[in-house]
């Protein structure tokens, strides 16, 4: 069992049709695919990586627009799936999980602080991305919450924005930083422009 991986071809085969659900635009499978290619480019930063790769595959395993606990209950399904096959590690996945519904450092120290601190900044990666990439993703976000009236969802969204904005800086690594930083501030405050137009 020591030798068998935290997120064997099972579980992702499972994980795999819940992003594959009809209402997911953006949170679905080509995020997790673009923060696997993410940890694969980065992998020699990580002190565990596979416990990385099991937070990002369960990260938004449960994901519904008209409930702001996703992030608790993707743990709790983390904790359900993996507590048998790993639960020292358990904690610092549950963690990083959690961590992604305010996109500040958990409580984690050392190595798994330093891990977290990447995964989180993959998860906002998007942000910093070109232009054209970076408006998908926000016509993706929209389509998930097509529910919500226009004004509520221009004030809200500009909150959100607003917030990533306020933080002295939007990502936590040297590496993110350098690299999308300045193309994330860029983006999300044209976007501001629009949604408060």
């Amino acid at each position: 069992m020591a030798n068998e991986p935290l997120i064997g071809e099972r579980l992702k085969t499972e994980l795999s049709a819940l992003y594959r659900s009809p209402d997911r635009h953006y949170h679905g499978l080509a995020h997790i695919a673009a923060l696997l290619a993410l940890l694969d480019e980065h992998r020699a930063e990580f002190a565990d990586p596979e416990a990385v790769e099991a937070a990002i595959w369960f990260h938004d395993a449960i994901y519904d627009s008209r409930r702001s606990d996703n992030e608790a209950r993707s743990a709790a399904l983390a904790a359900d799936k993996l507590s048998r096959a790993d639960p020292e590690r358990l904690p610092r996945i549950l963690a990083m999980i959690e961590a992604t519904a305010t996109h500040a450092l958990p409580g984690l120290a050392g190595k798994a602080k330093h891990d977290a601190a990447f995964f989180l900044d993959m998860d906002l990666a998007i942000l910093g991305t070109e232009p054209t990439a970076f408006d998908a993703y926000e016509a993706a976000v929209r389509r998930e919450y097509a529910w919500v009236e226009e004004a509520a969802w221009r004030s809200g969204r500009a909150a959100v924005l607003q917030r990533f904005l306020a933080r002295p800086a939007i990502f936590h690594t040297h590496t993110f930083r350098q690299r999308y930083e300045q193309m994330a501030r860029a983006n999300i405050a044209r976007s501001l422009a629009a949604l408060l137009a």
